[in-house]
């Protein structure tokens, strides 16, 4: 068996630290007049700390799963029965074509920035497209900028979970909520839900540093679950370490949980960096077992080369071009999961079989 490796992680805070970092939360002063109820919940919140209370409400697995008596996540169990649900209609030949467009940008104008990204605008391209050339198909348009402005949203880190072995990696993931650490408000069980839900997935995405956005690369990282995934925790028995290897090194298939689906990708920036995100992206999504659209559905585009921030949005509009090579690529996808859904889409390699799956 392999060793389980220890003796990395930090020790747990002392009271006086632990309890600092709660009453962060409370530093507004209208919070002073109930200092003795706040007082309370730190008290239950620091013993729910020191017990590891993860989960605090479950029930047990039942039929269907490794370990009936398991004791499992309520809020696991939902989230995975409504993904069994989103792709039991994906499944569905009779259900309307679904397409996600996933608007990567952090700027809104509901915070600091004070106006709407010009990727915001693309995507809205992108929907208005695919509204008139198919009134039919339903369009599902996730705004990653709201991690920045809704209140109390998160996509938590990654935890790793998969590089101690794969079947340690849930899907969807278990890693989160954990109420313990109050690690909550965490939005990647709705945003699991809709990447399953849909026939197609464009991502539009500007370019930060050469890199795509914190909140685009918060997702992609959580999203490991999707590719090699555990359906079943008590196989695990939650996160049991050693369970997990003995299981990877049996055998683990690596199940492509969003394979099939089509995708295309648009990357903009403004000096450098664009051509390595989309190749990156793309490379990312062909991993997944997603098929890309064709060539015009991997667009990496310049918005106004080394000109000034100030005026981006009016190069935008000046730009004509570009705007009718989004809409391209949301014409290219939208064909795609047509063609895919009525059996005329074929991919030459679909027959093959990966030699080394992970």
């Amino acid at each position: 068996m392999t060793t389980v490796r220890k003796g990395q992680a930090a020790p747990k805070l002392p009271r006086d630290q632990f309890r600092a970092r709660f009453l962060q939360a409370f530093h507004d002063p209208a919070y002073q007049a109930e200092s003795a109820a706040i007082e309370r919940l730190e008290a239950i919140a620091w013993d729910a700390y020191q017990q590891g209370r993860k989960a605090p409400v479950t029930v047990k697995a039942g039929p269907g799963y490794a370990d009936p008596d398991y004791d499992l996540s309520v809020e696991w169990r939902d989230a995975s029965e409504r993904l069994q649900a989103a792709q039991q209609r994906w499944e569905r030949r009779d259900t309307p074509d679904r397409l996600l467009l996933v608007c990567c940008s952090s700027r809104n104008d509901g915070t600091c920035p004070g106006e709407m990204s010009k990727t915001f605008r693309l995507t809205q391209l992108a929907r208005q497209t695919i509204a008139h050339e198919a009134p039919g198909t339903e369009v599902d348009v996730l705004d990653l900028s709201r991690l920045n402005s809704d209140y109390d949203l998160h996509i938590h880190p990654c935890k790793g979970c998969a590089s101690t072995a794969m079947p340690l990696c849930h899907w969807p993931c278990s890693c989160y909520p954990n109420h313990a650490e109050r690690q909550t408000g965490d939005w990647m069980n709705e945003i699991f839900e809709r990447w399953v839900a849909a026939h197609g997935v464009i991502l539009l995405t500007p370019v930060y540093w050469y890199q795509v956005p914190s909140p685009l690369k918060l997702m992609m990282d959580r999203m490991v679950c999707a590719d090699g995934g555990n359906p079943d925790p008590t196989t695990t028995h939650g996160k049991k370490a050693d369970e997990a290897k003995a299981m990877e090194l049996a055998g683990w298939d690596y199940p492509k949980h969003l394979a099939g689906r089509m995708y295309g990708v648009v990357v903009h920036g403004d000096v450098a960096g664009i051509e390595g995100v989309r190749r990156s992206l793309s490379d990312w999504l062909d991993w997944m077992g997603l098929h890309d659209a064709g060539v015009h559905s991997r667009l990496d585009r310049f918005i106004g080369y080394y000109e000034p921030y100030a005026n981006s949005h009016d190069t935008l509009d000046a730009d004509g071009a570009m705007q009718e090579e989004v809409r391209n690529v949301a014409r290219a996808v939208l064909r795609g999961v047509q063609d895919l859904r009525a059996g005329r889409f074929h991919p030459p390699d679909c027959r093959l079989q990966r030699p080394r799956p992970k």
